[in-house]
């Protein structure tokens, strides 16, 4: 199984989160969102060695000039969190970037929306229909979600809730607020972190 944590920060989370292998990092481009990355971080970026880590960047709806400007080069992978059509995703991966396609999923008809992505998108991220507050996907939805290396799940995940969800049969599983500080978003608390990555071992062994 592998792990994305979203919403850190380049200069206090990365080291922290390629030292525990943690597999994607995430990062986002979002102006309404208290995890919205300053810009002039992105380059910070370029000082580690990201070893077998890769770097997203969380966007919704990019222009391709922002894409051009501040995504190519920078990040292995863009995350697609707005209402990005099959033609708009088909653009953006010519653009010589791997692409993960979230697909918000309130009620079940929302599921069998990442058959229209299946075939362009690296990845399907199935998340819940909030884009800032810890929200969990539906239990009842949960166990007809498909399953296989192509599908990772979001949406409230944490360290009292992993067994449960690592149980699920996801390729990975991304985190956000389960790993922040209490009452402090966008602040990741890298001890949260650390116990969370030890946990996830532990269910490997």
């Amino acid at each position: 199984m592998k792990i994305k944590i979203c919403g850190l920060n380049p200069t206090r989370d990365v080291q922290t989160c390629i030292d525990l292998n943690v597999h994607f990092l995430g990062f986002v481009f979002y102006d309404k969102s208290p995890r919205n990355t300053d810009l002039k971080e992105i380059n910070v970026l370029k000082k580690y060695n990201p070893k077998a880590s890769h770097y997203v960047s969380v966007c919704v709806d990019p222009t391709n000039n922002f894409i051009q400007k501040y995504i190519l080069g920078n990040f292995e992978y863009i995350q697609l969190h707005g209402v990005e059509t099959t033609e708009r995703v088909k653009e953006i991966k010519k653009m010589g970037i791997k692409i993960i396609k979230s697909i918000k999923v309130k009620e079940q008809k929302d599921i069998y929306l990442y058959k229209d992505y299946e075939d362009i998108a690296d990845l399907i991220l199935f998340d819940s229909t909030s884009m800032q507050k810890s929200q969990s996907i539906p239990k009842d939805l949960l166990s007809i979600l498909p399953k296989g290396e192509k599908f990772g799940l979001a949406g409230a995940i944490n360290l009292e809730n992993i067994l449960e969800y690592s149980q699920l049969g996801f390729n990975f599983l991304d985190l956000s607020s389960g790993l922040e500080r209490e009452n402090l978003k966008g602040y990741k608390d890298h001890l949260k972190i650390k116990n969370f990555i030890n946990k996830i071992n532990e269910l490997k062994n």
